[in-house]
C-alpha cells in the first residue's frame, strides 16, 4: 500500500459529535438569505440535489449560479471546536502508520484544517484533497478518486479508503481499492460485498493495515 486515503467527517470523529447539525444551519440559511429560495422550498430542494447529483452544492451552482467558494466558506464557517477536541489514541495510531495518510472529502479544505486541527491531528497528513479536487464534483462520483490517483501518480489498488459512507467506498472498490468502513455494527449490511474490513473507529486501522501489508 502507497495510501491511505481517510474521509473527514464522521470518519476521523465519531458521528456522535454532531458537527454536521452546525453545518446543516448554515447550509438552510445560505439558501434562503443568499440565494433567496423561500424557506418552504428548501428541504424538497436539498432532498432533489443530492438525489441527482450527490451534493447540494452541485444543485446551487448548475440551478441557481451560486459561486462555490462563496458557499463553501459561509456552510463551512463553524465553530467546530464546540463539538470536537484531540485524539490523542487516534494520533498515535497515525503516527505509527509507514504508510502516508491523505484527507479525501467532499468538505473544503478550510474546514478540514479546523476539524484536524481540533482534533489534534496536524502535521499527520501528507496532503488534502477535497471538493475542488473535481471542480466541485462530489463523492461517489468516479471523478474526484479519478482526480486523486491522478495527483498522487497511483493506480487504486495501490491505496486505502476509509469512509463512514458505503456507497463512497463503492466507487473506491471499482477502481481496485482496498475499501475499509468505519462505523457501528448497524451501519454495514450484506449486500456490501465490496467494503474489505469494518472497524469501529478510526484509531484501530494500525493493526488492520500491518495484516495486509503481511499477506502481500
Amino acid at each position: 500500500m502507497k495510501a491511505v486515503l481517510f474521509d473527514l467527517d464522521n470518519t476521523l470523529y465519531p458521528p456522535e459529535r454532531d458537527l454536521f447539525s452546525l453545518i446543516d444551519v448554515r447550509i438552510n440559511r445560505y439558501m434562503e438569505e443568499v440565494v433567496f429560495i423561500a424557506s418552504t422550498e428548501v428541504d424538497g430542494l436539498r432532498r432533489r440535489y443530492w438525489k441527482d447529483y450527490g451534493a447540494t452544492l452541485q444543485g446551487l451552482i448548475r440551478h441557481h449560479g451560486v459561486n462555490p467558494e462563496d458557499y463553501l466558506d459561509y456552510v463551512h464557517n463553524v465553530d467546530v471546536g464546540s463539538r470536537l477536541e484531540r485524539d490523542l489514541e487516534l494520533r498515535q495510531t497515525l503516527e505509527g502508520l509507514e504508510v502516508p495518510c491523505y484527507v479525501f472529502t467532499n468538505g473544503s479544505r478550510c474546514h478540514v484544517d479546523r476539524v484536524v486541527g481540533s482534533l489534534g491531528l496536524d502535521g499527520l497528513f501528507a496532503d488534502v484533497f477535497d471538493i475542488r479536487i473535481a471542480n466541485y464534483q462530489p463523492k461517489p462520483n468516479p471523478d474526484p478518486y479519478r482526480g486523486v490517483l491522478d495527483k498522487l501518480c497511483l493506480a487504486g489498488k495501490q491505496c486505502v479508503m476509509v469512509e463512514d459512507q458505503p456507497l463512497n467506498l463503492k466507487t473506491a472498490k471499482e477502481f481496485g481499492m482496498k475499501t475499509v468502513l468505519v462505523g457501528p455494527p448497524g451501519v454495514r449490511s450484506p449486500e456490501h460485498c465490496y467494503i474489505d474490513a469494518h472497524l469501529a473507529r478510526p484509531a484501530e486501522i494500525g493493526p488492520l493495515l500491518r495484516g495486509w501489508h503481511a499477506a502481500v
